[in-house]
């Protein structure tokens, strides 16, 4: 048997469609229900869907009388408060293009994003890192924009453009990813086929506001099925998330692995609380820790695999639980292959995992990038660049990246974008980048260079800090005499990582 799961396809978006609308429309029936509580604050800041809605369509009018017109990009450069969703959803609902960015993006990296994109404005908040551009709304302005008088959506064609995020590429260059308003709806395989959500359901999601995991599992999709949304105020540790759980009533949390790790180190018994489970996404997921929390909390932690491109599309669910070893089982609605050379690997054989082109949540295409849309692609598959194998009943083992992508705290960075920075600082004559474990379960990204003599650390963080966002940059620099390369001169980083992690 060949490594194909294909059972059942989602249904069909309707038409015409807007993706802001469809987020909205349970709530809308519930007006006086809490949409969103921001909680970590003396002061809990709430928001009731009538709120939310009333915002999200006066900054859609705001934007119009900007003079904006269906289709125009808005660069969204904004902090860690509701204005990113309401900014996002605002654009969506008049027919524009958001582009979600982080706030922890330097200039450089923003300038590149606007000569990429085109944006016809830009929305930015103090502090945010910006170039200058013709036409910034700065934050109190577009907050202005919440009295306005309300209008209709801009329904269309669900495969038009909707919106813009970032990924870094196998290139080494952060890559626009265009998804179509329809995206939203391919969500809906996520509902049973890894949150178990309800309307009932109180998430609580650890992210920052502008991170597309929070964005779509902490806001849209509890919106989209009319349940409340609890976001950590910036600067809320990781500590503190166990009692503000309790205190708020969180059915379900969502994290990256990483937040998990810093939640159990706290001090006293776990406090009483009403979670049914924990969500995890952005990177593995060890059973060490699965195993941790479920000890300290009598919770599991449901696992989902994803990308930019696609969103999360495997995934165990409390419908569906699946062994430590695996990430999880394609959602129902999903059309999931392993890939090789000539197409489906039989069953236990390592393969591509590859999305068909069918998904409604698979990318428009790279922007303005047609030929590297097209590598992506064999025949009627998306291959995601990460190896697995896939059990009898669908089970899929994860075999890790086959381009040495990393992650940091659930964001994926090139190697190949860190490198082309420190290649240009003096004393630097070569470098390689890649992930390495520095002790059980954690992993942080390592710089292995050469040069005439080592450099001083200091020096190194200080020459890539304004020019990589903060979680790009290397957590250790290791200077060697040489680098590992393979016979054609490529270094192998494969290499660099045995070297580090081998039992010294």
């Amino acid at each position: 048997m060949l490594s194909v799961f294909d059972q059942g396809a989602c249904p069909p978006c309707p038409a015409p469609f807007n993706m802001a609308d469809y987020v909205l429309t349970s709530g809308a029936r519930h007006p006086d229900k809490t949409a969103l509580t921001v909680i970590g604050t003396q002061e809990a800041e709430s928001w009731s869907f009538a709120d939310l809605l009333r915002a999200v369509q006066g900054t859609a009018r705001g934007l119009m009388q900007s003079g904006l017109a269906c289709g125009d990009r808005v660069l969204m450069r904004l902090g860690n408060t509701v204005d990113f969703p309401v900014c996002y959803l605002g654009a969506l609902w008049a027919g524009m293009v958001p582009v979600p960015t982080s706030a922890a993006l330097t200039l450089g990296e923003v300038a590149r994003i606007i000569a990429d994109v085109d944006p016809a404005l830009v929305l930015q908040a103090p502090g945010v890192a910006c170039p200058a551009h013709p036409r910034i709304v700065p934050l109190d302005g577009l907050r202005h924009w919440r009295s306005l008088p309300s209008g209709p959506p801009q329904m269309g064609d669900p495969n038009r453009l909707g919106y813009i995020v970032y990924t870094s590429g196998t290139s080494g260059v952060p890559r626009a990813v265009g998804h179509a308003h329809r995206a939203i709806w391919a969500r809906r395989m996520m509902f049973d086929g890894w949150y178990g959500l309800t309307p009932q359901d109180r998430m609580l999601h650890a992210g920052a506001f502008n991170w597309t995991y929070t964005l779509g599992t902490g806001l849209m999709d509890p919106w989209t099925v009319g349940a409340s949304a609890l976001i950590p105020a910036a600067g809320t540790a990781a500590t503190a998330l166990p009692d503000l759980a309790a205190a708020h009533g969180a059915t379900l949390f969502a994290a990256a692995p990483g937040v998990y790790r810093q939640m159990l180190k706290r001090d006293g018994l776990w406090p009483r609380h009403r979670l049914r489970h924990g969500l995890s996404a952005g990177e593995k997921l060890s059973p060490r820790l699965a195993q941790a929390w479920q000890a300290a909390t009598g919770t599991p932690i449901f696992e989902a695999f994803g990308m930019s491109e696609c969103s999360t599309f495997i995934s165990g669910a409390p419908a569906r639980p699946v062994p430590a070893d695996v990430i999880g089982r394609p959602q129902p609605g999903r059309r999931v292959a392993l890939l090789g050379a000539d197409g489906p690997v039989p069953l236990g054989t390592e393969g591509t995992i590859a999305v068909h082109r069918s998904d409604p949540g698979l990318m428009l295409g790279y922007i303005d990038a047609p030929e590297e849309t097209k590598t992506r692609m064999q025949g009627d598959w998306f291959l995601t660049g990460d190896q697995g194998t896939m059990t009898e009943d669908h089970q899929i083992r994860y075999l890790g990246r086959a381009d040495d992508m990393m992650n940091a705290g659930g964001f994926r960075v090139s190697p190949l974008e860190v490198e082309a920075v420190l290649a240009t600082m003096p004393g630097v004559t070569a470098v390689g980048v890649t992930e390495v474990e520095v002790k059980a379960d954690a992993r942080v990204i390592a710089a292995f260079y050469t040069g005439p003599a080592p450099l001083d650390p200091g020096a190194l963080a200080d020459y890539v800090s304004d020019k990589l966002a903060r979680y790009k940059h290397p957590r250790l620099y290791v200077h060697l005499a040489d680098l590992p390369t393979g016979a054609n001169g490529k270094i192998r980083r494969s290499d660099l990582r045995a070297q580090f992690e081998a039992p010294s």
